[in-house]
């Protein structure tokens, strides 16, 4: 259809150059105007080719370039999305016994320290049970000193002072006194003339007692250190673990708020990624239809292009021929018939 329409041309061109007169004629071959213009229209041709075939290329890069790119999100997003489930299902797993964890650390502390205020309470009384003993103690051993000292010169009279009382006391409640000196020392601090002030079987016995009494006071003393000892190392003890369990409190605390806002952006990176993927899918669907359809329709243009770039090349053949040439100039002498009816 395009050769005919070129052949139309020749034929106008023919027809009006053959109106013209006889001097334009002996000028000039119009027929060669005629194949000029043959030959720029190929040039526009081959011109409008190129830029479109540099279009073409342009597209079908981004198509090539994009459709890569788009594929590789779309992989991306296919290994990201399983991974952040997997993430957040162990983030969530570690917050809960975070959480857990915490909980148990309170209860251990809350423990520590009862046990603590518990030890220094008991401590306390312990503490005062011991000064009231140690004092009464040491009244007790001062008295029987005293006596053991004054019967020593032969003072007659202690009997009358409250330090005899307070002996007379004493063996009345000692437990672990021999019974046949308790008995002596009864009947001779109540004043029986059986035994002599100086008599060495009374302040023997008072000095035993005294010797006794002193070595009580002794444990009980040292008792009261070792129980002291291991109040303080109980107190160190428990400042230890409490101090270690209140850093734990702490530094688990800003973990499990960590991992709460960790799990919260991974969740939404999770639903951002899978809106992406969604989106990048049904893009690449789009782009490589209208990428096939464009390349589908360029086959048709190149095919028309060559036909027509081929028919103007084979019309300017045939006008270039020598004869053509020659028929076409005695086709100037005559009339130019009608093209249209």
């Amino acid at each position: 259809m395009r050769s005919s329409c070129i052949l139309l041309i020749v034929a106008v061109a023919s027809a009006t150059a053959a109106n013209q007169n006889a001097v334009e004629v002996a000028r000039a071959n119009p027929i060669r105007k005629v194949v000029t213009m043959l030959q720029a229209m190929q040039k526009n041709v081959e011109a409008e080719g190129e830029r479109e075939t540099e279009l073409y290329d342009k597209y079908m890069c981004y198509c090539k370039s994009s459709g890569g790119d788009l594929s590789k999100s779309i992989a991306d997003a296919n290994t990201k999305v399983p991974q952040l489930g997997s993430d957040i299902k162990e983030a969530e797993a570690k917050n809960t016994q975070l959480k857990e964890d915490l909980k148990q650390h309170q209860v251990d502390r809350s423990a520590a320290k009862a046990a603590v205020a518990e030890a220094t309470t008991l401590r306390a009384k312990e503490a005062g049970e011991y000064a009231k003993e140690a004092n009464e103690a040491k009244a007790n051993i001062a008295a029987v000193k005293g006596a053991v000292a004054a019967l020593e010169k032969g003072m007659a009279a202690f009997l009358q002072t409250r330090g005899a009382s307070i002996v007379q006391r004493l063996v009345q409640q000692s437990k672990d006194m021999d019974e046949d000196d308790r008995q002596a020392l009864s009947a001779f601090l109540q004043g029986s003339t059986d035994y002599a002030p100086a008599s060495g079987q009374i302040t023997g016995i008072l000095k035993t007692m005294g010797d006794e009494m002193s070595k009580g006071l002794a444990e009980a003393t040292a008792a009261e250190q070792a129980a002291i000892q291991a109040f303080d190392q109980l107190m160190a003890a428990k400042a230890k673990e409490i101090n270690a369990l209140t850093a734990a409190l702490e530094t688990k605390m800003t973990r499990t708020g960590e991992l709460a806002v960790e799990i919260v952006q991974m969740k939404n990176d999770l639903t951002d990624t899978e809106e992406a993927l969604i989106q990048d899918q049904a893009f690449l669907g789009d782009m490589e239809k209208n990428c096939a359809k464009k390349s589908e329709e360029w086959q048709v243009i190149v095919q028309t292009r060559s036909e027509e770039l081929l028919a103007l090349a084979d019309t300017i053949k045939v006008l270039n021929d020598d004869d053509a040439l020659e028929l076409f100039k005695k086709a100037l002498l005559v009339p130019a018939p009608a093209l249209c009816r």
